[in-house]
Protein backbone atom coordinates (compact mmCIF):
# COMPACT_ATOMS: atom_id res chain seq x y z
CA UNK A 1 0.00 0.00 0.00
CA UNK A 2 1.60 3.33 -1.31
CA UNK A 3 2.02 5.75 1.64
CA UNK A 4 0.56 9.24 0.95
CA UNK A 5 1.88 12.28 2.87
CA UNK A 6 -0.42 15.14 3.03
CA UNK A 7 0.62 18.45 3.75
CA UNK A 8 -1.99 20.93 4.86
CA UNK A 9 -1.96 24.99 5.23
CA UNK A 10 -4.76 27.56 6.39
CA UNK A 11 -6.52 27.59 2.52
CA UNK A 12 -7.47 23.84 3.44
CA UNK A 13 -9.67 25.40 6.54
CA UNK A 14 -10.82 28.81 4.92
CA UNK A 15 -13.49 26.84 2.69
CA UNK A 16 -14.58 26.18 6.23
CA UNK A 17 -15.33 29.73 7.15
CA UNK A 18 -11.95 30.03 9.22
CA UNK A 19 -10.23 33.15 8.77
CA UNK A 20 -6.39 32.85 8.26
CA UNK A 21 -4.30 35.61 9.49
CA UNK A 22 -4.03 36.83 6.07
CA UNK A 23 -7.34 37.79 5.13
CA UNK A 24 -7.53 41.46 5.26
CA UNK A 25 -10.54 41.28 6.85
CA UNK A 26 -10.25 38.30 9.16
CA UNK A 27 -10.18 37.41 13.07
CA UNK A 28 -6.52 38.66 13.15
CA UNK A 29 -7.40 42.02 11.23
CA UNK A 30 -8.04 43.53 14.57
CA UNK A 31 -4.67 42.20 16.26
CA UNK A 32 -1.34 42.36 15.66
CA UNK A 33 0.85 39.04 15.61
CA UNK A 34 3.24 40.89 17.82
CA UNK A 35 0.11 41.23 21.02
CA UNK A 36 -1.48 37.83 20.66
CA UNK A 37 0.88 35.58 19.20
CA UNK A 38 4.28 35.85 21.33
CA UNK A 39 5.73 34.36 24.41
CA UNK A 40 6.23 38.38 25.70
CA UNK A 41 2.89 39.37 24.40
CA UNK A 42 1.70 36.25 26.81
CA UNK A 43 4.39 37.88 29.59
CA UNK A 44 3.08 41.22 28.91
CA UNK A 45 -0.98 41.45 28.43
CA UNK A 46 -2.05 37.64 29.20
CA UNK A 47 -5.52 38.85 29.33
CA UNK A 48 -5.28 39.97 25.72
CA UNK A 49 -3.91 36.52 24.31
CA UNK A 50 -6.34 34.56 26.30
CA UNK A 51 -9.38 36.34 24.81
CA UNK A 52 -7.48 36.10 21.41
CA UNK A 53 -7.40 32.23 21.39
CA UNK A 54 -10.68 32.04 23.59
CA UNK A 55 -12.38 34.00 20.39
CA UNK A 56 -10.68 31.81 17.72
CA UNK A 57 -11.78 28.41 19.71
CA UNK A 58 -15.17 29.76 19.59
CA UNK A 59 -14.97 30.53 16.08
CA UNK A 60 -13.82 26.75 15.38
CA UNK A 61 -16.74 25.49 17.25
CA UNK A 62 -18.75 26.86 15.13
CA UNK A 63 -17.12 25.22 11.57
CA UNK A 64 -17.64 21.91 10.16
CA UNK A 65 -15.00 20.39 8.08
CA UNK A 66 -15.16 21.15 4.26
CA UNK A 67 -14.58 19.07 0.97
CA UNK A 68 -11.20 18.93 1.32
CA UNK A 69 -10.87 17.53 4.75
CA UNK A 70 -13.48 14.46 3.85
CA UNK A 71 -11.51 13.75 0.86
CA UNK A 72 -8.32 13.64 2.69
CA UNK A 73 -9.86 11.07 5.12
CA UNK A 74 -11.58 8.83 2.69
CA UNK A 75 -7.61 8.70 0.95
CA UNK A 76 -7.82 6.17 4.03
CA UNK A 77 -9.42 3.50 2.32
CA UNK A 78 -6.82 2.82 -0.41
CA UNK A 79 -3.39 3.79 0.54
CA UNK A 80 -1.44 4.87 4.20
CA UNK A 81 -1.78 8.38 4.63
CA UNK A 82 -0.13 10.95 7.03
CA UNK A 83 -1.86 14.71 7.32
CA UNK A 84 1.03 16.97 8.49
CA UNK A 85 -0.33 20.09 9.42
CA UNK A 86 0.01 23.70 10.16
CA UNK A 87 -3.09 23.96 11.09
CA UNK A 88 -4.13 24.76 14.69
CA UNK A 89 -8.02 23.18 14.15
CA UNK A 90 -8.90 20.04 14.74
CA UNK A 91 -11.10 19.63 10.88
CA UNK A 92 -8.78 16.79 10.01
CA UNK A 93 -9.63 15.02 12.81
CA UNK A 94 -13.42 15.59 12.80
CA UNK A 95 -13.35 14.54 8.98
CA UNK A 96 -11.67 11.31 9.84
CA UNK A 97 -8.06 11.49 9.07
CA UNK A 98 -6.81 8.78 11.69
CA UNK A 99 -2.98 10.53 11.82
CA UNK A 100 -2.48 13.70 12.09
CA UNK A 101 0.96 15.88 13.28
CA UNK A 102 0.25 19.93 14.64
CA UNK A 103 3.01 21.27 13.71
CA UNK A 104 2.01 24.49 15.05
CA UNK A 105 0.04 22.96 18.37
CA UNK A 106 -3.88 22.74 18.96
CA UNK A 107 -6.38 25.03 19.29
CA UNK A 108 -8.26 22.43 21.74
CA UNK A 109 -5.83 21.84 23.94
CA UNK A 110 -4.08 23.83 26.67
CA UNK A 111 -0.51 23.46 28.27
CA UNK A 112 1.54 24.52 31.30
CA UNK A 113 3.66 27.18 30.87
CA UNK A 114 6.49 25.22 33.22
CA UNK A 115 6.09 21.55 31.60
CA UNK A 116 5.23 22.12 27.41
CA UNK A 117 5.19 18.25 27.71
CA UNK A 118 2.05 18.81 30.38
CA UNK A 119 -1.13 19.42 27.70
CA UNK A 120 -4.61 18.75 28.90
CA UNK A 121 -7.90 19.05 26.52
CA UNK A 122 -10.19 21.91 26.97
CA UNK A 123 -13.63 21.56 27.32
CA UNK A 124 -15.78 24.26 24.74
CA UNK A 125 -14.01 27.39 23.60
CA UNK A 126 -13.19 29.85 26.76
CA UNK A 127 -10.24 29.52 28.61
CA UNK A 128 -10.32 30.94 32.29
CA UNK A 129 -7.50 33.74 32.58
CA UNK A 130 -6.28 31.95 36.10
CA UNK A 131 -6.87 28.65 35.39
CA UNK A 132 -4.25 26.33 36.35
CA UNK A 133 -2.24 22.97 35.36
CA UNK A 134 -1.71 19.78 37.79
CA UNK A 135 1.79 20.99 38.40
CA UNK A 136 -0.04 24.17 39.80
CA UNK A 137 1.29 26.38 37.24
CA UNK A 138 -0.68 28.89 35.03
CA UNK A 139 -1.80 27.10 31.49
CA UNK A 140 -1.61 28.60 27.78
CA UNK A 141 -2.78 28.03 24.63
CA UNK A 142 -0.97 24.64 23.33
CA UNK A 143 0.11 26.91 20.60
CA UNK A 144 3.56 27.33 18.69
CA UNK A 145 3.82 31.06 19.23
CA UNK A 146 5.98 32.83 16.76
CA UNK A 147 10.01 32.89 18.11
CA UNK A 148 9.40 29.38 19.50
CA UNK A 149 10.77 26.03 18.56
CA UNK A 150 8.21 23.92 16.35
CA UNK A 151 8.82 20.84 18.47
CA UNK A 152 7.02 18.44 16.00
CA UNK A 153 9.15 19.39 13.14
CA UNK A 154 11.46 16.45 13.62
CA UNK A 155 8.71 13.95 13.47
CA UNK A 156 7.27 15.13 10.64
CA UNK A 157 10.46 15.30 8.34
CA UNK A 158 10.31 11.80 9.43
CA UNK A 159 7.04 11.33 7.77
CA UNK A 160 7.88 13.37 4.78
CA UNK A 161 11.00 10.86 4.32
CA UNK A 162 8.84 8.13 4.33
CA UNK A 163 6.39 8.78 2.24
CA UNK A 164 5.50 7.48 -1.58
CA UNK A 165 3.45 10.48 -3.04
CA UNK A 166 3.63 13.89 -0.96
CA UNK A 167 0.15 16.31 -1.67
CA UNK A 168 0.54 19.73 -0.65
CA UNK A 169 -2.94 21.79 0.15
CA UNK A 170 -3.82 25.11 0.78
CA UNK A 171 -0.30 26.74 2.27
CA UNK A 172 1.78 29.50 0.32
CA UNK A 173 4.87 27.38 1.40
CA UNK A 174 5.66 31.03 2.80
CA UNK A 175 5.96 29.79 6.57
CA UNK A 176 9.66 28.20 8.16
CA UNK A 177 10.58 25.54 9.25
CA UNK A 178 6.98 23.66 8.09
CA UNK A 179 7.45 24.95 3.99
CA UNK A 180 11.34 23.00 4.16
CA UNK A 181 8.62 19.69 3.90
CA UNK A 182 8.61 19.10 0.63
CA UNK A 183 12.56 19.07 0.58
CA UNK A 184 12.34 15.91 2.45
CA UNK A 185 10.83 13.56 0.04
CA UNK A 186 12.89 11.03 -1.26
CA UNK A 187 14.09 11.79 -4.91
CA UNK A 188 11.55 11.11 -7.63
CA UNK A 189 8.61 11.10 -5.36
CA UNK A 190 6.17 12.76 -7.18
CA UNK A 191 4.49 16.02 -5.17
CA UNK A 192 1.24 17.65 -6.20
CA UNK A 193 0.24 21.13 -5.11
CA UNK A 194 -3.26 21.87 -4.69
CA UNK A 195 -3.51 25.96 -4.51
CA UNK A 196 -5.31 28.82 -6.41
CA UNK A 197 -3.14 30.92 -6.34
CA UNK A 198 1.21 30.77 -6.60
CA UNK A 199 2.94 29.04 -3.26
CA UNK A 200 6.56 29.14 -3.49
CA UNK A 201 7.59 25.96 -5.37
CA UNK A 202 10.79 26.84 -6.47
CA UNK A 203 12.82 24.35 -3.40
CA UNK A 204 10.62 21.92 -4.89
CA UNK A 205 12.74 19.28 -7.10
CA UNK A 206 10.77 16.78 -7.48
CA UNK A 207 8.00 15.99 -9.91
CA UNK A 208 5.79 18.33 -9.84
CA UNK A 209 1.65 18.83 -10.53
CA UNK A 210 -0.36 21.95 -9.58
CA UNK A 211 -4.33 21.77 -9.62
CA UNK A 212 -5.13 25.44 -9.23
CA UNK A 213 -8.10 25.36 -7.11
CA UNK A 214 -9.14 25.76 -4.15
CA UNK A 215 -8.93 22.91 -1.40
CA UNK A 216 -12.55 22.30 -1.82
CA UNK A 217 -12.77 21.68 -4.85
CA UNK A 218 -9.41 20.78 -6.20
CA UNK A 219 -8.57 18.04 -3.30
CA UNK A 220 -11.42 15.79 -4.59
CA UNK A 221 -10.43 15.80 -8.06
CA UNK A 222 -7.10 14.80 -7.07
CA UNK A 223 -8.09 12.12 -4.90
CA UNK A 224 -9.94 11.21 -8.06
CA UNK A 225 -6.66 11.21 -9.70
CA UNK A 226 -4.33 9.69 -7.19
CA UNK A 227 -7.01 6.22 -7.53
CA UNK A 228 -6.53 6.02 -11.41
CA UNK A 229 -2.81 6.68 -11.48
CA UNK A 230 -1.70 4.36 -8.58
CA UNK A 231 -4.45 1.96 -7.89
Amino acid sequence: MKKIVVFTGAGVSADSGLATFRDADGLWANYRIEDVCTPEALARNRALVIEFYNLRRKELLKTKPNAAHEAIAELEQWFDVEVVTQNVDNLHEQAGSSRVTHLHGELMKLRSQNNPSLIVPIEGWEQGLDDRAEDGSLLRPHIVFFGESVPMFDRATEIAREADVMVVVGTSLAVYPAAMLVRYARAGVPIYVVDPGEPDTSMIRNPLTHIKERGATGVPKLVEMLKDEFL
